[in-house]
């Protein structure tokens, strides 16, 4: 068995590639929707990532793909997603992989690393038996927009606190919101166990022009008050699937907590798609367990529960070496 590295893969090993994926997905997450081949096109072509694959001869049996935020040398975790043909496992691919991954990163001067996979598949054990710890537990939230009234939605948007307005935009934050947008977004409860980095006004950039590159739709409504931002909730629509949108970040910053700004903005996003992108029909989400008010918001809103995911966290020093 080899591994090679794929810096510019062409398209035969990319449908390879989808096919390791299909694979999995098929063994392991049956009832999600299944991984798109544009999609996969897509990223694997996005920069900002390494790409190994295990071969047996002609066919791949395994990738690895290592996600490098920030640019080389960032102060940011690594984020790995590793995946081995089902008819393969338990036959240190997996491991071969991630040893290689590890040298990728700590090349490129990272010190740790976090994988998200969902509950109750083979991923758990493997990360757990290669020195990853789980910091976070995701419940996967799904929302059918056609279960929600329009005339819900509209009390909802009017009933907002008195002080705030509502401000909108598409793609890119406009100079006059980036960094208040980038304070908000230490609010977040969700990322706190490994992100370490502070957001500032050119990754809140980064982040939408990333989006952007995908060929994808991000949509962000914020509660302003004077010149700060109290609030905001972002959703991105994908260009290949845009009938199931995905809840990006939601936040309310601290001193503004306890005046239902949470749910005005969320309602306030969901009668904006419903004007400009009526083709959404669903919008899924991730909150952590922990997060009680985000949970009950949602919750109120009318997202039921469909799964659950975790996030694992390892130090670059503790995986594998070749």
């Amino acid at each position: 068995m080899d591994v090679i590295a794929l810096d510019d893969p062409a398209p035969g090993e990319i449908r390879r590639w989808h096919a390791v994926l299909a694979a999995a997905h098929a063994a392991d997450l049956r009832g999600e929707p299944a991984p798109d081949p544009e999609q996969t096109a897509a990223r694997l072509r996005a920069p900002g990532r390494r790409l190994w694959a295990a071969l047996d001869g002609d066919e791949m049996v395994g990738v690895a793909e290592l996600r490098l935020p920030g640019g080389p040398g960032a102060d940011r975790p690594a984020e790995i997603d590793i995946q081995v043909r089902p008819d393969r496992r338990r036959r240190g691919i997996g491991t071969r992989l991630l040893a290689f991954a590890a040298e990728g990163m700590r090349a490129d001067g990272r010190t740790s690393v976090i994988a998200q996979v969902m509950a109750g598949t083979p991923a758990i054990p493997f990360l757990e038996s290669h020195g990853f710890d789980c910091v976070l537990t995701l419940r996967g939230l799904l929302l059918r927009l056609d279960d929600v009234p329009a005339r819900r939605v509209e009390r909802l948007v009017a009933s907002g606190p008195p002080g705030y307005r509502l401000v909108r935009w598409r793609g890119t934050a406009p100079d006059e919101h980036a960094l208040a947008l980038a304070r908000a977004k230490h609010a977040m409860a969700d990322m706190s166990a490994y992100e370490g980095l502070p957001w500032d006004a050119d990754r809140v950039r980064e982040m939408a022009e990333l989006v952007a590159k995908r060929g994808d739709d991000l949509y962000t409504v914020a509660a302003v008050q004077g010149d700060g931002i109290a609030g905001f909730t972002e959703v991105v629509v994908s260009a290949e699937t845009p009938e199931r949108a995905a809840q990006y970040d939601t936040a309310v910053v601290p001193e503004h907590r306890g005046r239902r700004i949470g749910i005005w903005v969320k309602a306030a996003m969901l009668q904006w798609l419903r004007r400009e992108r009526p083709e959404v029909r669903e919008i899924e989400t991730d909150n952590s367990g922990d997060n009680v008010h985000m949970l009950a918001v949602n919750e109120e809103l009318g997202f039921r529960r469909q799964r659950e995911s975790r996030e694992y966290q390892a130090s670059a020093a503790d995986l594998p070496s070749l």
